[in-house]
């Protein structure tokens, strides 16, 4: 049960010239900046509130609401001002706006603080530079096989590619195996029927002078996997002690791995410990909103503390060393653990998303996130706006590659490289040599 709202300010506002900012959840909750008249991103269904924003926290009509960090240009020359959640990491309260009469009142679930300042944008980075935390490692460059081959890539894609990288003259530090190498969620270490040997890849990729990398979605199980026929135990339940349901992807229902359970966690540690053993020290982890849903832990843990203890567990298995990329992930509740966070929706081909739901895959919501989120860049990690993509085939790849260029992020390429025409070998090498020159 959540707490109930109480007011913690009424601010007198401009309603022609006020802007609020809204904090989404998550890596795919849309965030970024609003005028008063402004109708506020959305779900459109009930999957995508559990899968792309903050599950049970439904937002009343007409109202404004951010998760832990919410933000008022008043729009009268008087300051921003920034209502924070006063521990991050444990407890993040939901901020929301309501304006009525020429005022905005302000109100919270949860203990929160407030700071001012001169600039949305501003604050917000004067709020991140407060947690004193140490300046992120800068990113190596990347190519990853998702946006070209999405889960039907095989080994000799990634083989294809990485002879590509050579004979284009392609500054790319990293090849990352993205999801379609394994049997099923949670069966991280079965191969699919296209992969012969991640070990094998992990050889060739470092045999040429780069890192290899690889997809995980470590706190997910499909119900079809042998996870899920073997070890019920080993999922979060619900209140009548089913497995909880952690949304719909793939095509089919997903649950939720208990790290908290002891056998649960070896499990997850021995994966982790294994790719790093085969080679591997880039790790996307990724839908990482399923280690923070609400639901009954072996433990009898919090959803957040459970969390934050499972993203320790997969730091412990691969080394201070290793690079770790997070996606899909609570923002809050993330902070100090990774190197590099996803910060919008993923992009697309196109840039309209399905039913106009801006958590759905498209350069639109992309960019609209993204650039709400620049604040975070460099301070509380390198921000990952997304692939570029530069063949022929995507739509607006001009203005998509100029989008990622300017964030000054995390640069990951994910073209079948030998389909780039021109233009895109150029702007991929560019992009990716600028990247590079950056570290």
């Amino acid at each position: 049960m959540h707490n109930p709202f109480t007011p913690v300010a009424s601010v007198l506002v401009d309603p022609r010239r006020a802007r609020v900012h809204e904090e989404g959840w998550q890596s795919w909750s849309p965030s970024g900046t609003y005028a008063l008249d402004a109708t506020p991103y959305r779900p459109t269904n009930d999957n995508w509130a559990t899968v792309c924003y903050r599950p049970g926290r439904t937002v009343p009509a007409g109202v404004f609401q951010g998760e832990g960090l919410l933000a008022l240009d008043p729009g009268d020359g008087s300051p921003v001002r920034l209502w924070a959640a006063a521990d991050p990491l444990h407890e993040v309260p939901s901020i929301r706006l309501t304006v009525r009469d020429g005022h905005a009142g302000v109100e919270a679930d949860g203990p929160v603080k407030e700071w001012t300042g001169t600039g949305i944008q501003q604050v917000l980075a004067q709020w991140a530079d407060g947690l004193a935390l140490s300046a992120p490692r800068p990113a190596p460059t990347v190519w990853c096989s998702w946006y070209e081959y999405f889960t039907a890539v095989t080994e000799d894609d990634i083989h294809e590619n990485l002879r590509a990288m050579e004979t284009l003259d392609l500054p790319i530090d990293v090849v990352q195996i993205d999801d379609g190498y394994q049997s099923a969620l949670g069966d991280w270490l079965t191969l699919s029927g296209r992969f012969r040997s991640r070990e094998g890849i992990a050889d060739a990729v470092r045999a040429r002078g780069r890192r290899a990398g690889i997809w995980t979605a470590p706190f997910l199980v499909a119900p079809e996997s042998a996870l899920a026929a073997e070890h019920r135990e080993w999922l979060v339940r619900d209140a009548d002690g089913d497995p909880l349901r952690a949304g719909r992807n793939w095509g089919h229902d997903l649950y939720a791995l208990d790290t908290t359970h002891p056998a649960a966690a070896a499990y997850l540690s021995d994966v982790f410990a294994t790719l790093r053993a085969e080679g591997y020290d880039y790790f996307k982890v990724d839908f990482l909103y399923a280690g923070a849903l609400e639901g009954v832990r072996h433990s009898g843990a919090d959803a957040l503390t459970a969390y934050r203890s499972g993203i320790a567990l997969i730091r412990e298995a691969i080394g201070a060393d290793a690079y770790l990329l997070g996606c899909g992930a609570p923002i809050l509740p993330s902070i100090g653990l990774f190197d590099a966070m996803r910060v919008s929706p993923d992009t697309a081909p196109h840039r309209r998303p399905e039913a106009d739901d801006f958590s759905q895959p498209g350069q639109d919501p992309a960019e609209f996130t993204g650039a709400g989120r620049q604040w975070q860049h460099g301070r509380l990690w390198v921000n990952d706006p997304d692939c570029l993509m530069a063949r022929p085939a995507v739509e607006t790849r001009e203005r998509w590659a100029a989008h990622v260029e300017a964030t000054g992020g995390l640069m990951a390429s994910s073209d079948r490289l030998l389909s780039l025409d021109r233009w895109g070998v150029d702007t991929t090498r560019r992009l990716l040599t600028s990247a590079g020159a950056t570290r």
